[in-house]
């Protein structure tokens, strides 16, 4: 882990803060590439993901956006209720689940809400190596839109379309945006799950190729789980049985046995907790797996995901 200073707080938007990182001792930070994350360790043995979005050449400072989320767990309204200028936080390295496609002739970059944070820094690095693209924000209302100004200023101001619902003459219409797919053209998505439904779905019926749409998910999609049951999971170092309760997740349940696992999102999204299944078919339920990865069976993500099997043996 990083130790890293405060050093400004902006409102952004409505609800929306950011804050400007830098190293405690004045050292260059770690690089990264667009689309790259930290996770923030906001509170003991609380760790949240938040992209970058500073430009990508910039070793001197990280900036994140935060969202205040009314159904916060406890990470934003920890930073908005409490991390001030000169505040000090634990970092970790850069990683980057959400790159972009290099050598790519043409970019469709589409943000809702928060969802900005990768996709301008997405903005930032193909402006600053001169490739084509075009970026749509969608937002509530120009209040909560983040970020706005520094589009608005930037060499690729001319490139971003604005799409509020205050304003119905300039809601998305992503069908007509994604009326021409073509080879070698990339769409890349970020934002609340139903708006990225909205444009993965648009881009699908319109024919665009699966292997051509990237997204980023911030949060997990609400799960039934009004039927789930019981199943048991295996240690395989050690051949002990550990019984999960239908209202308990696999992490939970090892965990009150003395085993823990590594986790961060605990949502399926961040892929911190991947575990190797030896034994058993996994019921898949993380947003970070590929569904050709999820059909190996494999691994799965013991923060989410169940077992279709009495019993999973674990490689751990």
């Amino acid at each position: 882990m990083i130790d890293v200073l405060v050093l400004s707080r902006n409102n952004e938007a409505q609800d929306i803060c950011s804050f400007e990182l830098a190293s405690v001792d004045g050292s260059p930070l770690p690089a990264f590439s667009a689309g790259a994350h930290i996770d923030v360790q906001v509170a003991d043995g609380l760790i949240r993901q938040y992209s970058l979005c500073n430009h990508p050449e910039e070793r001197h400072r990280y900036l994140i956006g935060v969202l205040k989320d009314p159904a916060s767990r406890g990470g934003s309204r920890s930073l908005h209720e409490q991390i001030k200028v000169g505040s000090r936080l634990r970092i970790s390295e850069p990683r980057n689940l959400f790159p972009l496609v290099q050598g790519a002739r043409r970019s469709l970059l589409f943000a809702g809400g928060i969802g900005i944070t990768p996709i301008l820094c997405f903005a930032e690095r193909l402006a600053h190596s001169g490739a084509e693209f075009e970026l749509h924000y969608c937002a509530r209302s120009s209040e909560r839109a983040a970020f706005v100004e520094r589009m608005s200023r930037s060499a690729f101001a001319e490139r971003v379309f604005l799409h509020f619902d205050e304003q119905p003459q300039t809601v998305l219409d992503a069908a007509k945006v994604l009326a021409s797919p073509q080879d070698n053209i990339h769409l890349y998505v970020c934002g609340p799950g139903g708006f990225m439904q909205y444009v993965l779905d648009s881009a699908r019926a319109q024919g665009w190729q699966e292997d051509h749409l990237h997204c980023e998910y911030f949060s997990a999609v609400p799960v039934d789980n009004l039927n789930d049951g019981c199943f048991s999971v295996q240690v395989a170092s050690t051949g002990q049985v550990v019984e999960v309760a239908a209202d308990q997740s696999v992490a939970q349940a090892l965990e009150s046995h003395g085993i823990e696992i590594a986790m961060s999102c605990e949502q399926g999204i961040c892929g911190t907790c991947l575990t190797r299944v030896l034994d058993g078919v996994p019921e898949h339920r993380d947003l970070f797996l590929t569904e050709e990865e999820q059909a190996l069976n494999d691994q799965f993500t013991p923060c989410c995901s169940r077992s279709k099997t009495p019993l999973l043996v674990l490689d751990i």
